[in-house]
């Protein structure tokens, strides 16, 4: 393949999907109506609960209603009936129910990309679900493979350079997530390539290093076409 071989992140990076995901949360927090807490510390508890729970359950909209209603159950100030559960359950629903929306430059920015080097689009979560979204993007016909894993640490990046048979140095990883695009990747030993969502989930912010000579930031998706 000529040119370089480029990871791709999908949710937040090629099509809007954390913004569904608060949306749902804001819903949530007005459905429980705590007396006492502040909605900042319900957040706190919910943000617990799925850090916990990703290690066994994953991410993804059935994830995401399974912790509102975990969440629910231990926040609720009155006796949990079957009318919350399927509310708590519609929630998650309502968002794979949602058209997928490209975000600006992608298109283009994809078409003049693949012209020139090996497109992988590399997404965690529930494969299924992930597979529904790539899908349902129409952006699949510009990727040599899509990689649907559980989840993006170094391990998982060592074990694509493998199964793919590339060198570290000539691939990059271009995504919004510093804890999963970013941080991974680079201690996996590739490039990177961060584009900061506004609003990337909270669990996905880390600090990314400073100075390295294999990070790029950039604004938006279309800058790659002046670096590739």
């Amino acid at each position: 393949m000529p040119g370089r071989t480029l990871l791709i992140d999908g949710d937040d990076t090629l099509w809007e999907n954390n913004v569904y995901f608060e949306a749902a949360i804001e819903a949530f927090l007005d459905y429980l109506s705590h007396s006492s807490l502040s909605r900042e510390q319900v957040r706190a508890t919910l943000d617990e609960i799925e850090r916990l729970n990703s290690r066994v359950h994953g991410y993804g909209a059935a994830a995401f209603a399974r912790n509102l209603t975990e969440t629910y159950q231990r926040l609720a100030e009155r006796r949990v009936e079957q009318r919350d559960l399927d509310h708590l359950a519609m929630l998650g629903r309502r968002i794979l129910e949602r058209d997928i929306e490209v975000l600006a430059g992608v298109e283009p920015t994809l078409a003049y990309l693949a012209a020139r080097h090996r497109l992988l689009l590399l997404t965690k979560g529930d494969p299924q679900e992930q597979r529904l979204k790539v899908d349902r993007s129409g952006l699949a016909h510009h990727f040599n493979d899509v990689v649907i894993v559980p989840e993006k640490d170094a391990s998982a990046y060592r074990d694509l350079l493998a199964a793919y048979q590339l060198s570290p140095s000539d691939t990059w990883m271009v995504g919004n997530s510093p804890r999963s695009d970013i941080n991974p990747a680079l201690s996996a030993g590739l490039n990177a390539v961060l584009i900061p969502h506004p609003h990337t989930w909270r669990l996905e912010e880390e600090s990314i290093p400073g100075t390295d000579s294999r990070l790029l930031v950039l604004e938006t998706f279309a800058d790659l076409r002046a670096h590739f």
